[in-house]
């Protein structure tokens, strides 16, 4: 019997997800909400509600080697770090090499994947679905694979700023930001500099008055200690309290007449269409067995794929959770 398997998401972990139920002759159905593959990596000016979204300028920080799938090289002439555009066609090529998206259905959201009635004796899951005309449907599969991300679900901590009910500037996560021209000649704070936030407090520095970051994360991009020596971008403390317009630091600093500011802040990470007791998930911390499996389920027949944070690129590390979860679903 061949073993139907449900994907949920169509990005990067989808795909190698696909790929690697293909390869263990499984029956791969992958379920995208969306009208195309890509996921974190398609750039759209707006972004939609509970799903990801990139700025423009978006370059991966892992080189084309680091990040690569194992059994598909990236086109030589594409360069060592690539653009967020180019990220997106390998990602087709790679899809199209290995036929990957017949399997997908697209614009299908999961409503929900709970255990069938018998699960203690099958293993097996209901996954229930509706589809852009508002079709609903169910299905039975005998395992499946959630590859969703963390970046989903914007994480804005607006209660750790003190006063920031008073703020008279303008502020929103970097989830929002798209490109810089709109700030030209303005004054912007940059909150919690990791990689995203290092990317658009040097974006943002080519055409502000001044950009004051407050850095928590080790940071990989060449160009900030440039504009931190030349003073376009300030490194500052941790923010004390918002005024009006303007922010005071723990150090007793205060920078004047702010116009907006960033909240690199992260995501917070969800199942929306998971019961609870499926996955544990606290403090943004999920209860899984080497990142992959939950350890309660009585049958190892739901893997969650790519819910990692490497100090690399992601792409390979989905693709070895994938190969071990789909032999596993076989036993």
């Amino acid at each position: 019997m061949t073993h139907r398997v449900a994907i949920v998401g169509g990005g990067a972990s989808g795909l190698a997800s696909i790929k690697c139920c293909l390869d263990e002759g499984l029956e791969p159905v992958c379920f995208e909400s969306s009208n195309d593959i890509g996921g974190l990596w398609r750039f759209k000016e707006n972004p939609e509600p509970d799903r990801a979204s990139i700025y423009h300028s978006v370059k991966i920080n892992s080189s084309k080697e680091m990040m690569r799938f194992s059994d598909f090289p990236i086109p030589a002439h594409f360069p060592n770090f690539m653009h967020n555009s180019l990220i997106m066609d390998y990602f087709r090529l790679y899809a199209g090499h290995f036929q990957l998206t017949k399997h997908i259905r697209f614009n299908t959201k999961v409503l929900q994947v709970k255990q069938k009635s018998d699960f203690s004796h099958s293993g097996e899951w209901v996954v229930e679905t509706e589809n852009k005309d508002g079709k609903k449907e169910k299905h039975i599969f005998e395992a499946v694979m959630i590859c969703i991300g963390h970046h989903c679900y914007p994480n804005m901590p607006l209660h750790d700023f003190p006063g920031i009910e008073t703020f008279t500037g303008k502020y929103f996560h970097s989830r929002d930001y798209k490109t810089p021209e709109e700030w030209r000649n303005k004054k912007v704070m940059v909150i919690e500099i990791g990689n995203s936030g290092g990317d658009i407090a040097v974006e943002l520095s080519r055409v502000t008055k001044q950009v004051g970051v407050f850095s928590q994360y080790p940071t990989l991009n060449n160009e900030l200690p440039n504009h931190i020596l030349s003073g376009t971008v300030q490194v500052k403390p941790n923010i004390r309290r918002f005024q009006g317009s303007s922010v005071e630091f723990d150090d007793g600093s205060v920078v004047e007449d702010v116009d907006l500011v960033v909240g690199v802040t992260g995501y917070r990470f969800s199942f929306p269409f998971l019961a609870s007791q499926v996955v544990s998930v606290s403090n943004n911390k999920a209860s899984l067995y080497k990142y992959v499996f939950p350890p309660e389920l009585e049958h190892p027949t739901l893997a969650i794929i790519g819910l990692v944070q490497p100090l690399g690129s992601i792409m390979p590390i989905s693709e070895l959770q994938a190969r071990w979860a789909t032999r596993v679903f076989k036993g």
